[in-house]
C-alpha cells in the first residue's frame, strides 16, 4: 500500500536498476550452470532445488502477516538471491581464489561467507537507500533478507544437485547422490542462507527507527559481521572438520540460531502490535480515527474476524473495503509511530495525507463486527508539521502534540 505513496522517480529507478542487474546475473548464472553438468544432471538439480522454495516462503509471508510487503517487492529480492548475489559471489570468489592462490577451504571458509553475505545484503541496503518507506523495522528486514537468501540458496543448491548427479573420482553420482545432497541441503538445513543474511536485515532494520547515528551506522556493520561469522562457522565445520564436526555445528549452532530467529521473529511481530496500538491510539486523540476501529485493525485474529463479519453481511465489496482500510491504518500506523520516534521520513506529511485520504473514502463501505464504529470523514493530515489540524469535533491538533 505505501508505494501508492512513494516518490516515483526512486521507485522506478530502484524497479529498473536491479532489474537490469537481476538480467544480467541470469545471464551469467545460466553459463554456469550449463556448463555444470549435461542437461538431464540439471534438469534433475533443479526439480531437487525448488521443492524447498515454496514452504519457506509461505513460512516468511505468514511472518509478514501485520503489513505485507509488497508482492514485486519480495520476487525481487527472490530474484535477486537467485541471480545477482549467486554471480556477483562466484565471480569474487574466482578472483579471490586466483589472487590468494589459497586452497578451497580458504574460499569456503573465508571468501565465500564475505562475498555471499555482502551480496545478498546489498539488496537490503538499496531498499534502506531507494525505498526507505517499505522498511519498517527488523520484522522487515528478515523478511527481506528471508527472500534474498532463499533465491540464493535455490540456485546454489542447483549447482551442488546437479554435481552430485553427475560425480566424480570419489562420488559415483546418479540420482542416488542427488537425493543425498538433497537430505543434507533441502530437508535439514534449507534454512541456512535466510538465517546468515537474518543477521544483516536485523541490523538494518535496527538502523531505520533509531535517531542515533552510531546505531544507523553500527547496526548494520555489526548485522553484516555476524551474518559473515555464522556462514563461516557453517562452511568451516564441512571443510575443516569431518562429519562429526559438522553434525555437532548443526545440532548446537545452526539449530538453536534457527529456534532463536524464529522466536525472535515472533516476538518482533508481537511487538508490532504494541507499537501499532499506541500510534493509532494516538492517531485517534488527534482525530485520524475512531478509538473504537483500534482492536479490529491491530490484532491479527481480530481482523480476520472483521474481515469475515464484513463478507457476512456485505458481501465480497464490504470485505475489500475493510482489507483495504485495515491495510491503509497499519500504514498509517507505523509512519506515525516513526513520526513519534522522530525518525520520520521527509515526505511523512504527504504519505500519512494520502492513507487519510484513502481510509476516509472507504469509511462509507465499512461494516464492522456488532454495532461497530460509526466514524465520520473529513479528517486531514497537514502538509507542515507543526500544521493545525479539524477533528471530527471541530477542535484543532497540532503533528508535534501539542
Amino acid at each position: 500500500m505505501s508505494g501508492h505513496a512513494a516518490p516515483r522517480h526512486n521507485n522506478m529507478l530502484f524497479t529498473v536498476m536491479v532489474s537490469v542487474v537481476m538480467a544480467l546475473g541470469a545471464v551469467v548464472m545460466a553459463i554456469v550452470l550449463l556448463l555444470s553438468g549435461a542437461p538431464g544432471a540439471l534438469a534433475v538439480g533443479a526439480l531437487l532445488a525448488v521443492l524447498p522454495v515454496a514452504p519457506l516462503v509461505f513460512a516468511y509471508l505468514w511472518l509478514d502477516r501485520y503489513e505485507p510487503e509488497p508482492r514485486s517487492l519480495l520476487l525481487l529480492g527472490l530474484g535477486w538471491g537467485a541471480f545477482v548475489a549467486t554471480s556477483s559471489a562466484l565471480v569474487f570468489q574466482l578472483i579471490g581464489k586466483y589472487a590468494f592462490h589459497r586452497p578451497e577451504s580458504f574460499s569456503g571458509v573465508v571468501l565465500a561467507p564475505v562475498s555471499e553475505e555482502a551480496a545478498k545484503g546489498l539488496f537490503i541496503l538499496l531498499l534502506l537507500w531507494f525505498r526507505r518507506h517499505e522498511l519498517d523495522g527488523v520484522l522487515d528486514g528478515i523478511v527481506y533478507a528471508g527472500m534474498v537468501g532463499i533465491g540464493f540458496a535455490f540456485t546454489e543448491n542447483i549447482l551442488y544437485l546437479t554435481s552430485a548427479y553427475v560425480g566424480d573420482d570419489t562420488h559415483a553420482g546418479g540420482l542416488g547422490g542427488a537425493i543425498a545432497t538433497f537430505v543434507v541441503r533441502g530437508v535439514f538445513s534449507p534454512f541456512a542462507h535466510p538465517v546468515f543474511t537474518a543477521f544483516t536485515g536485523i541490523g538494518i532494520g535496527l538502523a531505520v527507527n533509531s535517531r542515533r547515528r552510531i546505531v544507523k551506522i553500527g547496526a548494520p556493520i555489526l548485522g553484516y559481521a555476524l551474518a559473515v561469522a555464522a556462514h563461516a562457522a557453517w562452511n568451516g565445520s564441512a571443510f575443516l572438520g569431518g562429519p562429526k564436526t559438522f553434525l555437532q555445528t548443526y545440532l548446537f549452532l545452526m539449530v538453536p540460531a534457527f529456534i532463536l530467529l524464529f522466536s525472535f521473529s515472533l516476538w518482533s511481530r508481537r511487538q508490532e502490535g504494541v507499537v501499532l496500538t499506541k500510534a493509532l491510539t494516538d492517531c485517534s486523540r488527534r482525530g485520524f480515527l475512531d478509538q473504537r476501529e483500534i482492536p479490529w485493525l491491530v490484532g491479527l485474529a481480530a481482523r480476520r474476524q472483521a474481515r469475515t463479519y464484513a463478507a457476512s453481511v456485505g458481501g465480497a465489496s464490504a470485505k475489500s473495503a475493510m482489507s483495504d482500510y485495515q491495510q491503509y491504518a497499519i500504514e498509517l500506523g507505523f509512519l506515525h509511530h516513526r513520526y513519534l520516534r522522530g525518525v520520520a521520513p521527509r515526505d511523512f506529511a504527504s504519505r500519512g495525507q494520502y492513507f487519510v485520504d484513502a481510509m476516509n473514502a472507504l469509511r462509507p463501505r465499512l461494516v464492522w463486527p456488532g454495532q461497530g464504529a460509526q466514524v465520520s470523514a473529513g479528517k486531514t493530515i497537514p502538509n507542515q508539521a507543526n500544521s493545525d489540524i479539524t477533528a471530527r469535533d471541530g477542535s484543532t491538533h497540532r503533528m508535534d502534540g501539542q
